[in-house]
């Protein structure tokens, strides 16, 4: 399973994408694992993170990437700056 990133995507993908009209998550620096039951794009607004996949290699992730992380996945998240990003389940 592979998490897929766009850095700085243009604005017409994000207004494309509704992403203003997401609810928000936010995270302190934290290490925890998390399971995802359903595909999640975000947008991350603020912070620093790596998200390492179970069976892959770490991905860091920072404000203005556009993420998708697969229905299925494990994962542990390591927040190194607090995160506060859009959210959406495919």
């Amino acid at each position: 399973m592979k998490i897929e990133i766009t850095r700085e995507p243009d604005e017409t993908v994000i207004a494309e994408l509704g992403v203003k009209e997401w609810p928000i998550w936010e995270c302190g620096e934290s290490e925890f694992p998390w399971h995802y039951d359903q595909t999640e794009v975000c947008y991350v607004l603020e912070g620093q993170g790596t998200v390492t996949p179970d069976s892959g290699e770490p991905v860091e992730i920072s404000a203005g990437d556009l993420v998708r992380y697969p229905a299925g996945m494990d994962c542990r998240w390591s927040v190194k700056q607090p995160v506060r990003k859009h959210y959406a389940f495919e």
